[in-house]
């Protein structure tokens, strides 16, 4: 269930609220069945009343709530209305789509089939009124701009928490929201305009994007202090001898793991796959492999006796980050000067 504002966690929030659905249509019984038609309402089962020509939030709201709650009354009880509103609500639902919503139970009320296959659109529907809700709320709390971002993890543990902030310093009244994903899911998600900008560190098959220099990041090789490696510098290859621990074969640096073994004609032997730069260090300081991870991000956590730090001399091991975006011309006024934000130090 949706939860609500002002109700109890797992109820649905009734939108305005009132004792009898707002007339959004015409009463049925004062126009002809062909002027009727022309609206768009078929009558089939006449109804006292006004009939809505769309079913409003509200009642979805409590059709929702009783499916879930097996009970109209209870359903009618966190909506704030009386029960039989509330019971006229689901009528007119059940008069807009011809068909049962719910059935009768000698323990209450449960959907029907129609009304089971309408509930996950009818969740998605209230989760994207109640974005719009909270959407203009910010305006009207005087935010003026609103940025998506998606961001790989290694630019999410290193450089963009300053960059945001110091934006945000910059831009009080723009609100971003930022999303942890991979790099080859930011890419699709930039396409499909599902975000405005992503942050990523592998740039293939971004050829239909506009793409901005970022940051650059250096790959270290962390090692047990108790295996027999006593290098200050030391080259992938010779690290395929060992176990290693590494994120989940999605991320852009385990891709670029396996493909760097393949052109030193060695094979990467995951013994431990996680999805976290923490846990990749701490399998490493249980002696579980070796593993290759982002200089900033290691020196984030307490080195300690049991793990050593050595640089790696391949030079794929430097790594450019980028910026993608669909068309920065098209971009929001807010979401270019962001882009132009992060870019000023590339």
């Amino acid at each position: 269930m949706i939860p609500s504002r002002g109700h109890g966690r797992g109820q649905v929030a009734a939108l305005a609220v009132s004792s009898h659905p707002r007339p959004l249509g015409i009463r049925n019984q004062a126009m002809p069945i062909s002027q009727t038609a022309k609206a768009g309402v078929e009558c089939v089962h006449p109804i006292d009343g006004p009939v809505p020509m769309l079913p409003d939030p509200s009642s979805l709201a409590l059709f929702l709530n009783a499916a879930e709650m097996g009970s109209i009354s209870r359903a009618a009880e966190v909506s704030n209305i009386a029960l039989a509103a509330a019971s006229r609500r689901i009528a007119l639902l059940e008069h807009h789509y011809k068909v049962k919503l719910l059935k009768r139970t000698s323990r209450g009320v449960e959907p029907t089939d129609a009304g089971k296959a309408a509930i996950p659109q009818i969740r998605q529907l209230l989760n994207m009124v109640q974005k719009i809700d909270l959407d203009l709320s910010d305006y009207a709390a005087g935010i003026t701009g609103h940025v998506r971002i998606q961001a790989a993890t290694s630019a999410l543990a290193q450089f963009l928490p300053d960059d945001l902030v110091s934006f945000s310093n910059l831009h009080p009244q723009v609100r971003v929201d930022i999303e942890e994903r991979w790099s080859h899911e930011i890419v699709q998600s930039v396409r499909a305009g599902a975000t405005d900008i992503g942050v990523i560190v592998d740039k293939d098959n971004c050829d239909d994007l506009s793409v901005f220099d970022y940051r650059q990041d250096d790959l270290v090789a962390i090692v047990p202090a108790s295996y027999d490696i006593r290098r200050s510098r030391i080259r992938f290859s010779e690290l395929l001898a060992y176990d290693f621990v590494a994120l989940e074969g999605s991320t852009a640096l385990t891709r670029r793991l396996l493909v760097e073994a393949m052109t030193a004609r060695g094979a990467l032997r995951l013994r431990v796959q996680v999805r976290s730069f923490d846990a990749v260090y701490r399998m490493v300081e249980a002696g579980l492999g070796v593993a290759v991870l982002p200089r900033n991000i290691v020196r984030a956590f307490a080195l300690d006796q049991r793990v050593r730090l050595i640089p790696l001399q391949d030079a794929w091991a430097t790594r450019r980050m980028h910026l993608c975006v669909a068309s920065f011309e098209r971009l929001p006024a807010v979401a270019r000067k962001l882009v132009e934000h992060m870019t000023r130090a590339a």
